[in-house]
């Protein structure tokens, strides 16, 4: 019984720091400076998760040749700059990387 408190109590935790935020923010305006830097945020976080899985796989920096996720990372990169599709980077980089990892 103590281990379904514990979590239903996290849960709740969870949701109202989560939730506070946007409660907080909806009775304010904010100035357009402050938007305009908010819309960099999911770059940056997805920047922050990607990069070292990327360059670090291990938790070694490898910038050789032999590193199968950067060579995919790259052309991901290169597939989302000429397509602008998510599902094209995506899937063209998963295959990219299958295919480096059986080489």
């Amino acid at each position: 019984m103590n281990y379904w408190l514990v979590i239903i109590g996290m849960g709740l935790v969870t949701y109202f720091i989560r939730l506070s935020p946007v409660l907080l923010l909806e009775r304010f305006e904010l100035n357009d400076n402050i938007k305009q830097a908010l819309r960099f945020v999911p770059v940056a976080v997805l920047t922050a998760i990607v990069f070292p899985e990327m360059f670090q796989p291990g938790g070694q920096l490898n910038l050789t040749l032999e590193n199968e996720r950067m060579l995919a990372g790259f052309i991901a990169i290169i597939v989302a700059y000429v397509t602008k599709n998510v599902i094209w980077t995506v899937l063209l980089g998963m295959i990219a990387l299958w295919g480096f990892q059986l080489i």
